[in-house]
């Protein structure tokens, strides 16, 4: 069972949301604003800093002009140092680990839930579907592999310097991209939050992946669909920013004699209607959109969702953006016929049912107002496209949350269609146990995060390195 603290803090937590919920429904409706906020006032925020603290550089883009749409980036300093080319290892190197730190921040996957009870920590209560130990990549291996290519050339001559860090030619390395949605029941929680912050630089660390959080607009100001459209947006986003790239390597570079290039012209390069650069030199520099997974909690587990959906809608007209995987954690699925745990657990700790009842009520248009609407229920009939096209799902639910028999039975169906979508779920756990503020730092929430390390590189670590299960 919770401590009595997190038991305390719950039901004050609970008394406040209830307050502030009710005042928003209560208050006369405004006429839309497309604009729309994503934050609120009482919210905690973590300031953008791009000097590589604790590993971890970040930095807010607002990226649609019409909407308060923006994202915070999350660059991790292992995106600094090229990978050390396998053949000019000496044998002694590659029969120890180079990076002592890099090694155990990676996750050891060869903890098991054991090993786990031995030290004191956690473990998983349950695993559904496919699991194992996992077995490390050979020390010196770049899982995720090097770029020594020379591209974006312009954007580093051409003053795409952030507050004291711009990309440099040969001090880069290509990592895969993680979309974050964070939660807070459609109405409140941002993505420059103390807690989103945290956990974000800690999803950056253990899976070695650039993060975008995205700030998404929140409800009542902005009800369904705002919240998933800002997520297309963003994926929509980065399609253009890598199209960007390409367009700007072929106007910055050419081919020279052998393998070399060489510079045309250092001032060419793509601008908006004001001068400035619409390539983001970050991503530019050191993203890989082929390997894109999405990460969505509670809330923004929906949205997760419904991006992935419309990204295999999409196909190939979403090249080079690659969704290769998602991750949702405890979703905040719903639906008309309870399940077992909403009959049970209806009254659990911080987010009850009476309390989710409300949001949906800020967030789904009044005249449309259904729990089984396709942005509540996974498994309505006619939410397309086919199951079986959907990409690699993890799914994390915890042990007293009421939202999850519904979270395990979209898993389930995923399963039945040959689909890798295993569930992890945690003992004694409450919803939002591993991204809540006064919970980040438990050992159970950093088992999660390591927990999810361990499963999504199997799909962003290049053919031949991934781990094996």
């Amino acid at each position: 069972m919770p401590s009595v603290a997190v038991k305390l803090y719950s039901v004050f937590f609970k008394i406040l949301l209830k307050h502030r919920l009710q005042s928003r429904i209560q208050t006369p409706s405004e006429e839309a604003n497309p604009f729309g906020v994503t934050s609120r006032p009482e919210e905690s925020v973590a300031p953008a800093n791009p000097s590589f603290t604790d590993g971890i550089a970040s930095k807010d883009i607002h990226i649609d002009p019409s909407t308060s749409l923006s994202i915070r980036i999350f660059l991790p300093d292992s995106a600094l140092t090229p990978p050390e080319p396998v053949s000019k290892i000496p044998l002694k190197a590659k029969l120890k680990p180079r990076n002592k730190r890099l090694d155990l921040e990676s996750g050891s996957a060869q903890v098991d839930s054991a090993n786990r009870h031995s030290n004191g920590l956690p473990a998983r209560r349950y695993s559904f579907g496919p699991s194992g130990a996992p077995t490390r990549e050979e020390p010196g291996m770049n899982g995720y592999g090097g770029s020594h290519d020379v591209e974006g050339l312009n954007l580093m001559t051409s003053g795409a310097l952030y507050r004291g860090y711009s990309p440099e030619l040969d001090n880069r390395r290509k990592l895969p991209i993680m979309l974050q949605f964070h939660g807070g029941g459609w109405v409140s929680g941002s993505n420059d939050s103390v807690a989103n912050d945290f956990f974000c630089r800690r999803i950056a660390k253990l899976c070695d992946v650039i993060v975008l959080a995205v700030g998404y607009r929140l409800a009542p100001e902005s009800r369904y669909p705002a919240a998933f459209e800002d997520g297309l947006k963003v994926l929509n986003w980065l399609k253009k920013q890598a199209n960007l790239a390409e367009c700007t390597k072929s106007l910055g570079l050419q081919r020279g004699s052998g393998t070399e290039f060489k510079k045309l012209d250092a001032h060419r390069h793509i601008v908006d209607s004001f001068g400035a650069s619409v390539v983001e030199p970050w991503l530019a520099a050191h993203a890989d959109p082929s390997r894109c997974v999405l990460l969505g909690v509670s809330c923004g587990a929906n949205i997760a969702d419904y991006v992935a959906r419309k990204a295999v809608e999409a196909g190939k007209l979403m090249d080079p953006v690659k969704v290769v995987a998602q991750i949702l954690m405890y979703p905040f699925f719903i639906g008309s016929i309870p399940t077992h745990s909403e009959i049970k657990l209806a009254n659990s700790y911080f987010y009850d049912k009476a309390m989710c009842m409300l949001a949906w009520k800020l967030f789904l248009p009044e005249k449309d107002f259904n729990l089984d609407h396709p942005a509540a229920n996974p498994l309505v009939p006619g939410r397309g496209p086919p199951l079986k096209l959907m990409p690699p799902t993890l799914t994390v639910v915890a042990e007293l949350d009421w939202m999850r028999d519904r979270a395990i039975a979209f898993s389930e169906e995923l399963r039945k269609v040959n689909v890798d979508a295993p569930v992890l779920e945690y003992k004694d756990a409450v919803h939002e146990f591993a991204t809540l503020d006064i919970l980040m730092k438990s050992p159970q929430a950093q088992v999660c995060a390591e927990d999810i390390s361990i499963w999504v590189k199997k799909y962003i670590s290049h053919r031949g390195h991934e781990f094996s299960y």
